[in-house]
């Protein structure tokens, strides 16, 4: 009589595919898509810098051009995973949970790699890159990662770069001293931010400036360096200086239509 109950017990219960396993599942089924659906591939840039370098007023510069897809870092699905606050988390108790964290968060920003646009631009808040080279060793220098949790965690990293085109085209790297972003995130007050010492940001300063400006670790772009120090008034001038840089494509896509719509007959008569 109790067999039966105890093979039931014993016999895997059906669940539906959660949201997670349907994310992971869609990227690597266009993990080798390396065209967009116009069939073109966008000239792919990532804005990287400190907590508080001005990531998002850098990509908010250029919402007035149409041609560019503005993927900002997905902050809030970092705050409601499942009505789950991961982000606070990670701040509050990292020895427990910068692991499970730092998990979705290359879950959630490969999800922005394998964004399909038809723009010719695409402009991402951070990469999976600055993921690895600066916040997970960041981590493991804390020791709120455990060597064995570092390692998983370069096994996936390893994978993906084997396995899914990241495009990357241009790095722009948003420099700036740990002071004065320290003022800045005092300022704009993020409850999750508000245990983050200083001491935590010159350490990310430090990992920055040793990937993007001295290359101790491998970057798979060009890097554009600003000087992100400067307050909002004069900080324009510094977004402008980028934007041959960032709108090339498009620039050299509008020239080579005019090119085209333009007969010979109709050039040379507006060269006289």
């Amino acid at each position: 009589m109790l067999v039966q109950p105890l093979l039931f017990m014993l016999r895997p219960a059906v669940r539906p595919i959660s949201q997670f396993g349907r994310n992971v599942y869609s990227m690597f089924s266009i993990a080798n898509e390396k065209l967009g659906s116009n069939g073109k591939k966008p000239f792919t840039v990532f804005v990287e810098g400190n907590i508080g370098s001005g990531k998002t007023t850098f990509l908010n510069h250029f919402q007035k051009f149409d041609d560019i897809c503005l993927l900002t870092e997905p902050v809030e699905k970092w705050r409601n995973c499942g009505g789950v606050n991961l982000l606070d988390l990670m701040y509050k108790e990292p020895h427990r949970w910068a692991m499970p964290f730092q998990t979705y968060v290359t879950l959630t920003m490969l999800g922005m790699h394998t964004c399909q646009t038809d723009k010719s631009v695409k402009l991402m808040e951070r990469s999976l890159f600055s993921a690895r080279n600066c916040f997970v060793e960041s981590m493991l220098a804390s020791g709120s990662l455990h060597s064995g949790m570092y390692n998983v965690l370069q096994e996936w990293y390893d994978f993906i770069c084997c396995n899914i085109h990241i495009q990357a085209d241009l790095i722009v790297y948003l420099q700036t001293s740990p002071e004065v972003v320290y003022e800045r995130m005092k300022e704009r007050a993020r409850s999750e931010e508000s245990c983050v010492p200083l001491e935590y940001l010159k350490e990310l300063h430090e990992l920055h400036e040793n990937w993007l400006i001295h290359g101790a670790s491998p970057r798979p772009a060009p890097v554009l360096v600003l000087n992100a120090d400067l307050d909002l008034n004069t900080i324009g001038t510094e977004y402008k200086r980028s934007e041959t840089s960032i709108l090339k494509p498009i620039l050299i896509e509008n020239t080579n239509q005019h090119a085209i719509l333009t007969s010979p007959a109709k050039r040379a008569k507006t060269e006289f």
